[in-house]
Order: C-alpha cells, then sequence, then structure tokens
C-alpha cells in the first residue's frame, strides 16, 4: 500500500490503472469506514483512500480544529483491509491559494435536515467530493448510510452533472448495543456512551409502530422528540422522510427513512433507520 500526498504523483499511479473504486474519508477510522473498503474491494481492481480534513464543509463554531488526525493510525487499518493507495494531501494541495472560489451548489435539500443547523455544510461537501472525483477519477464510488442525506445528494449530484461514477451506498456499521460508529463518538463521556444507544432504539420503535399500521408521522416524530428530550437530549430533528427524495413521506409510501440528529451532552449523533412498509 502507498501513501500519496500530491495531486501530480496520484494521476502518475491513475494512468497505471484500469479500475479504481474510491473512499473518501476525513480520517479517524473506525470500523464503519472499514466497510466501505472492504465493500470497494468487491467492486474495482483497485481501492483508493482519500484523507482530508474539509475545511469548507465546517461551520463556524465546528471542531474542525479539534477534528482528530490520526494519519500513521489510520494507514495501519487500511493496509490489514486491502486498500492500494491512501491519497492524503495537505490542504494547500487542494486549496492552493487558501480558498475555494468555485462551489458545486446542491439544491434546496441542502438546507433541510441536518442542513438547517449547518449552513453550507452540503455545499462544502459536494465541492470537496467534486475535486477528489477529479482528481481521482473513479468508476466506483463508496459511501455509508449513515450520513443519508449526503448520500442521497451525491447520488443526485453524480447523476445530474453526469459524472460516469457508479455510486455503491454501504449499510450502516454498528456497535453490539446498536450506536451507529462514528468518529464523533470518541467525544462521549463513558456515562454518555451508556446512553447513546437510546437514539437507535428510538428510530427502532417508531419502525415498529408504523409496520403495525401507525401513519400519522407528524405524531410519531413528535412522540419521539418528547421522549428524547425527556431523557437530557437535545434533539435536533427526527423526520420521517421518503427514502429516495428525502420528500416528506405520505402515508401510501412504502420506502422510508427514519433520520434523526440529536445532541448528548456537547456530541451531536445523527443516526437513520430504512424501514420498508408493505401494507402502505
Amino acid at each position: 500500500m502507498q501513501i500519496i500526498s500530491t495531486i501530480a504523483e496520484f494521476q502518475k499511479w491513475r494512468r497505471q490503472v484500469e479500475n479504481v473504486a474510491f473512499v473518501p474519508t476525513m480520517g479517524n477510522l473506525h470500523e464503519g469506514h472499514l466497510s466501505l473498503v472492504r465493500e470497494a474491494k468487491k467492486n474495482a481492481d483497485a481501492v483508493v483512500v482519500s484523507i482530508f480534513v474539509n475545511r469548507i464543509q465546517f461551520g463556524e463554531g465546528e471542531d474542525f480544529d479539534q477534528y482528530p488526525r490520526t494519519l500513521q493510525e489510520d494507514a495501519e487499518k487500511l493496509k490489514e483491509v486491502g486498500a492500494d493507495i491512501v491519497f492524503a494531501p495537505a490542504e494547500q494541495e487542494l486549496y492552493p491559494d487558501g480558498k475555494q472560489h468555485y462551489f458545486i451548489e446542491p439544491p434546496l435539500l441542502q438546507n433541510d435536515l441536518c442542513g438547517k443547523t449547518r449552513p453550507g455544510h452540503f455545499r462544502g461537501v459536494a465541492t470537496v467530493v467534486t475535486k477528489l472525483f477529479n482528481i481521482v477519477q473513479p468508476d466506483v464510488a463508496c459511501f455509508g448510510k449513515k450520513d443519508y442525506q449526503q448520500l442521497v445528494i451525491l447520488t443526485g449530484m453524480v447523476r445530474d452533472l453526469n459524472m460516469n461514477i457508479r455510486i455503491v451506498p454501504v449499510a450502516i456499521e454498528r456497535a453490539e448495543d446498536g450506536l451507529a460508529l462514528s468518529s464523533r463518538n470518541g467525544y462521549l463521556s463513558p456515562e454518555e456512551r451508556c446512553q447513546a444507544p437510546e437514539l437507535f432504539q428510538t428510530l427502532q420503535t417508531m419502525a415498529t409502530q408504523m409496520q403495525q399500521g401507525h401513519t400519522d408521522f407528524i405524531a410519531l416524530e413528535k412522540m419521539a422528540t418528547s421522549k428524547l428530550n425527556q431523557q437530557g437530549w437535545q434533539v435536533d430533528y427526527i423526520e420521517i422522510r421518503q427514502a429516495l427524495t428525502l420528500a416528506k413521506a405520505q402515508k401510501s409510501d412504502k420506502n422510508i427513512v427514519i433520520l434523526a440528529a440529536a445532541v448528548l451532552g456537547r456530541t451531536r449523533l445523527i443516526d437513520n433507520l430504512e424501514v420498508h412498509l408493505l401494507h402502505a
């Protein structure tokens, strides 16, 4: 496995390889990231993993400076699961004069759900992913379903901009107690870590209620929000949406996703659960 830090060196390698799968990350890797690499290996001859903490997707007051940089440990994990290239550019390599002048502007969905409290986040994500796509020229790109809104936005971007890249969604990796794996789980105190699975448990309860015929989605959202808030969470949102478009779910919809974001202590966690209703 090679670690490459410049675009020129990467492109020299890329010209020698026919079929590439790509996993973009910000590093501080956990089992969820490694599952993306394993899936990528099934879809191409070579796997490229980028590690780049992207300033333009962080909002004011967010944890850009505190975000863990663990390149050596990440590289060891990636070597174990069979990645071929780690592309780890310095910030100056992607932003030579210190800023980005042209941006990819996602549709109004970027201002919904997580976008309501993180203005500009998905604009920054879409822009850096496009830059990385242009550098890596992948045939396949793997994204985790934990960042479900990101997955929908990037899938739409690839389709709308006629990028010849196949997007492969990868299921959420969870701890034994159900907590979705995330780099931000490391910010939780021991007590908060014990409480954190309540978020996924709430989504499971909602899914069961929906499968039992409860179609008042607004009431289900309100009950779940109230319950978590009473348990000490600060709920950002709990929403029942159409799985493909993230439009508000209707009673007739069969493919649905429940999405949630909530703060526990000082840590913002997100999760989601897809629900397939047979008798909608």
